[in-house]
């Protein structure tokens, strides 16, 4: 059975195949790069273009069976998502009051019933723990004994228009919607391991057009969040400072691009008009790098907002690890470190999970822009071991998906 993950970003698609067997290994076939349209800070705007975007991307597919479209884990992104703690509450069913499936589903099922305006929906339900007559902490309750079972969950929810945009633009492009994975899960699956999740780890993912975050602690989440803000802004912002247009401004980000300037000498010079003819003088380094900081900075700051608010900020021993095209800027780690007051690290995609017959693939993955697009992969291939149908669509794709990597 193939399964099909796709990183649907603002600017690029990021496509990956993999064929999974029946005990539950996944074979990665094919990675394919192509340019994205109608979205707009990682959400659809215009469902034209996107389906056409999507068309494209799947044309690259033609060698493959017609199933390769049939379950398509696509990533989710934007700022409407939400977080919140619920928590559900059953009597266990059996008389010998041992607990069972169906028991475990109806506490999970019950912790999702939480009031929700119209026009959200449920993402994800992730279970954080199990309670037995008040006994908490428990990871795994099946076969257990008690009257009463509780689970506290996280319920991350998103506004519906959303999710319908994303299932329609893959309908209309001829494929088929197996799964919905919020970015920062999907990051965090493939590039965090236990034992940070387990210290304390925040995972920062900075896209074309927005910058999320996911912080964990004791293997559990504690917070996730998206800002509007991305590496598109550090073009703009060369594009202002260089005069220049927001093309060359990119080629001149990743050719000479630096994300701290501190130690940079001054007299390194770029010559303009090697790269546009259009453009004349000369520009230092040092200058291209402190707009970037500016804007990295920036970027930084709100995540240090965010670790306040739930009392991480430099509290998290396993650090910062960033992932996305951006980790690959020079100096980031360090302005990271400067920034977060963490020890920070390039995430890159773990493949021990993964048999990768082609090496051209393998180090095409390795790559801190295919967190997402991995992520998928996996959440795939925990949803198939969790014993639950790849053709859920969308909305039911829920808890035990995450059951084997959260407690």
């Amino acid at each position: 059975m193939y399964i099909t993950a796709i990183d649907l970003g603002t600017s690029q698609i990021r496509l990956l195949v993999a064929e999974l067997a029946r005990d539950a290994r996944l074979n990665l076939k094919a990675i394919f790069k192509s340019p994205s349209a109608g979205l707009r800070k990682g959400e659809i705007v215009d469902i034209n273009d996107t389906v056409s975007a999507l068309k494209q991307a799947f044309s690259n597919l033609r060698h493959f069976p017609r199933s390769v479209l049939n379950n398509i884990f696509l990533n989710v992104g934007g700022t409407n998502v939400k977080m919140s703690h619920s928590r559900g509450i059953v009597a266990v069913s059996r008389a010998d009051y041992e607990i069972r499936e169906d028991d475990i589903n109806r506490a999970i099922e019950a912790s999702r019933a939480i009031n929700l305006s119209p026009n959200r929906e449920i993402l994800h339900t992730i279970t954080k723990e199990f309670i037995i007559d008040g006994v908490s902490g428990v990871k795994e309750p099946l076969s257990m004994t008690g009257n009463r079972l509780e689970v506290n969950s996280l319920i991350i929810d998103v506004f519906s228009p959303v999710i319908k945009n994303l299932n329609k633009a893959v309908e209309l492009a001829g494929g088929s919607i197996g799964g919905l994975i919020y970015n920062p899960i999907a990051s965090s699956r493939s590039s965090l391991t236990k034992s940070q999740k387990e210290l304390g780890v925040i995972i920062i993912n900075i896209g074309f057009s927005t910058a999320s975050l996911a912080v964990w602690e004791e293997d559990n989440l504690l917070g996730l969040k998206t800002f509007p803000i991305g590496s598109s802004h550090i073009t703009n912002d060369l594009a202002i400072g260089l005069k220049s247009s927001i093309e060359v401004a990119e080629i001149i980000k990743l050719s000479f691009g630096y994300a701290l300037p501190k130690g940079l000498p001054t007299r390194e010079m770029v010559n303009l008009n090697d790269i546009s003819e259009d453009l004349k003088g000369v520009v230092s380094k040092r200058f291209i790098a402190e707009i970037i900081e500016s804007r990295l900075s920036e970027i930084f700051e709100l995540i240090n907002e965010e670790l306040k608010a739930i009392s991480k900020a430099g509290q998290l021993p396993a650090g910062a690890v960033i992932v996305g095209n951006v980790a690959k800027l020079p100096g980031i780690v360090d302005l990271a470190k400067q920034e977060l007051k963490l020890p920070s690290q390039i995430g890159i995609p773990q493949l021990s999970e993964v048999e990768i017959s082609n090496t051209e693939i393998s180090s095409q993955l390795e790559d801190p822009e295919f967190a997402v697009g991995l992520g998928l992969l996996l959440c795939a291939k925990d949803q198939y071991q969790s014993g639950k149908s790849l053709k859920l669509g969308g909305r039911s794709l829920f808890s035990k998906i995450f059951r084997p990597f959260l407690p």
